[in-house]
């Protein structure tokens, strides 16, 4: 059994907007997967998708990015997961808009949901998918205010274009590619 946790955060007004785009990632995958997402009792809506013969859950906490860990550690202690069975897709600032990248562990990098499931988890040992965001301009603007702000339509095409690539790569994931292979074929 493996696990795909989406960032982001619940309701209509967070929708499209830059630190959701692990909830809009999550969602393309489950469309070309045929499945939707229902409200559990674990802290998140999941969908069940059985890839090969291996049971995936696609799951989008339901806790506000900042308490990520809570969904995270209730589906592993209910599902009898472990952190090697789950893949994390977050947004990244500190990469370039646009561009992907796998990662097997590392730091939060100041990420709040991260800094949630590693705490949830005791491990920052779990492979994640990270989405570049881009940075805020040199405008003051503030990061709250920038990873809580819509994406534009041209935005919006571009990510289109890079979850086809991103739902192939959960695919080979599920088929058991490890974070080298992932980031060889994947990452840019």
């Amino acid at each position: 059994m493996k696990f795909i946790f989406g960032l982001g955060n619940i309701g209509e007004s967070y929708d499209l907007t830059r630190h959701n785009i692990g909830f809009m990632a999550l969602d393309h995958f489950a469309a070309s997967q045929g499945v939707e997402f229902v409200p559990t009792k674990l802290y998140a809506s999941a969908a069940k998708v059985v890839i090969d013969g291996e049971t995936v859950w696609l799951v989008k906490p339901s806790t506000y990015m900042n308490d990520s860990g809570q969904a995270v550690r209730a589906f592993l202690d209910f599902y009898g997961g472990d952190v090697d069975d789950i893949l994390v897709l977050a947004d990244d600032m500190d990469q370039s808009f646009g561009k992907i990248r796998f990662r097997a562990k590392g730091s939060a990098g100041g990420h709040n949901g991260l800094k949630s499931i590693m705490a949830h988890t005791k491990t920052q040992g779990f492979l994640r998918l990270k989405f570049g965001i881009g940075h805020p301009d040199h405008d003051h603007q503030s990061v709250v205010n920038y990873v809580l702000g819509k994406f534009s339509k041209d935005d919006l095409a571009t990510w289109d274009d890079t979850f086809k690539k991103v739902d192939q790569a959960l695919v080979d994931w599920v088929h058991g590619a490890n974070a080298a292979e992932l980031s060889n074929q994947y990452n840019g």
